[in-house]
């Protein structure tokens, strides 16, 4: 098994590396590295969102725990991530942001903000939250990738981080977002059809997919005590914050920047459907079969004797499935957990490079200056993502927890609504984003972190009153700021 994996690694990753390359040939400018001169086709554009909505932590972490708690209910969030989350993201907020972001002359969700609202200082207030936030989560992205190869695939942890972190800023700090988009849609091809055959050689083994949902019904019932089953409310947040969650996120709403033209839209929207509905159909199904293959007394432990949902997953591929496939899988891990650190890191590294370095250096723009600092930047944030992984700060640990509702409670409503209302106005873009940051913090402390999701969801929800309510007693934009945003939407 590990030769398998051995060759399929050294071949995946010599592949990345010479798009990293070949991507380096074609970024000249700040744009070209953080966008890729916008010239994404459907396709590529689609598949590049798919990847980094989907992490590692799905595949492990995720399906596993969601798969054995909430049993075939764990298919809604595949569900809502597809429809919700990927097609109708796509729709509603690609077109007008394309545009806008064009209009205002900006490539990021800081720099967009503080444009669209005329609001000077909140460019490094929103950098900030991203730098803070973004970062750790990136970290935990690591640190879960780490632990899936050592338990698994017998890598020690920290030669997997070090590889990851070697390969993941070869082709980022070379190629920016064109080889990132490009490499995307190679993971991509690999992600769809290894879900694809795990699903497909899992229900095999027990007389077809649908014969496996009917024995998952009902061993659930037997597994699980109705005291112990998550709430409709609990399924409920989780389908939000990971669905509705996303379009408040800088690194998913990049991929709408950096599109050729609006004709690519409503087929990268069928495309991203269709992608998230294999992803997450395969990921959830195989965490819900868990209670075919498993039962409380055979499902993986921990040192204290609980229930270890990281390794249900790993586990279970390990025992059944040929080890030729689970190299695959590997792989499709592999490809979901870079995907997702790129443009983590991209986005992250931004908000210093973009949204916080001088506009203009010696009489020259600042963003001609700012690829060397873009690389630079990058291949810090990758170095502190490997320390954080590694040494496990607490504090660090917290934020990991939080990043998600803080980042998707900040952007959400000042982003979305500055889209399609002209009555937002500064004031009511900075109150929706303090909101979202305060009320996600104070609410994980006083719900604790196994209500996050709740939590997130009231963080992600609560700024889409705030920023009308504000906004009607304070002095709306001026005409021609307006003019300029909306001009030809």
């Amino acid at each position: 098994m590990i030769s398998i994996s051995v060759v399929f690694l050294v071949v995946f990753l010599a592949l990345m590396t010479g798009i990293g390359i070949w991507g380096m040939r074609k970024t000249k400018t700040l744009g070209d590295f953080f966008l890729g001169g916008r010239t994404m086709g459907p396709w590529v554009s689609a598949v590049a969102y798919g990847t980094s909505y989907f992490s590692a932590v799905i595949f492990i972490g995720f399906a596993g725990a969601q798969g054995w708690q909430f049993g075939l209910n764990a298919l809604w969030i595949a569900l809502g991530n597809a429809v919700i989350g990927a097609g109708a993201a796509w729709l509603v907020l690609a077109r007008r942001t394309r545009r806008m972001t064009q209009n205002l002359d900006t490539m990021t969700m800081p720099s967009f903000l503080q444009e669209r609202y005329g609001a000077k200082h909140l460019k490094p207030v929103a950098a900030s939250v991203i730098f803070f936030f973004l970062l750790p989560y990136s970290a935990s992205v690591f640190k879960g990738l780490g632990h899936l190869f050592e338990k698994v695939f017998g890598i020690p942890y920290d030669a997997a981080l070090l590889i990851m972190i070697a390969f993941t800023g070869v082709y980022l700090i070379l190629g920016g977002y064109f080889a990132i988009a490009i490499t995307d849609f190679i993971q991509g091809i690999i992600m769809f059809f290894g879900a694809a055959l795990m699903v497909l050689v899992l229900s095999g083994q027990g007389g077809g997919y649908f014969e496996m949902i009917k024995q998952t019904a009902e061993n659930y019932s037997v597994h699980i005590p109705p005291a112990q089953r998550p709430s409709v409310l609990t399924v409920i947040s989780l389908v939000f914050m990971t669905s509705f969650g996303t379009w408040g996120l800088p690194q998913m709403t990049q991929k709408f920047y950096a599109i050729k033209n609006e004709q690519v839209i409503k087929r990268a929207a069928l495309v991203t459907t269709v992608f998230a509905l294999m992803i997450g159909f395969s990921a959830y199904s195989t965490g819900a079969f868990s209670h075919v293959f498993f039962n409380p007394e055979s499902v993986p432990k921990n040192a204290a004797g609980g229930i270890d949902y990281d390794l249900i997953v790993p586990t279970l591929l390990t025992s059944h499935l040929p080890q030729i496939l689970l190299a695959l899988i590997l792989l499709l891990v592999l490809s979901a957990s870079m995907s997702t650190l790129s443009s983590l890191v991209l986005v992250s590294s931004s908000s210093v490079a973009i949204d916080l370095y001088p506009s203009r250096i010696d009489g020259k723009s600042g963003k001609d200056r700012s690829v060397a600092m873009m690389r630079f930047l990058s291949a810090i944030f990758i170095i502190v993502s490997y320390l954080v992984s590694r040494f496990q700060i607490s504090i660090i640990v917290y934020l990991m927890s939080l990043s998600w509702g803080v980042v998707s409670g900040a952007f959400a409503a000042p982003y979305i609504l500055g889209l399609y209302s002209k009555r937002v106005t500064k004031a009511g873009a900075y109150a929706g984003l303090l909101t979202g940051v305060t009320v996600m913090i104070a609410l994980f402390f006083i719900l604790g972190s196994s209500q996050s999701p709740l939590a997130a969801s009231i963080a992600i929800v609560t700024p889409f009153a705030v920023v009308p309510a504000v906004s009607f007693f304070t002095r709306p934009p001026k005409k021609e700021l307006l003019d300029k945003a909306f001009q030809g939407i």
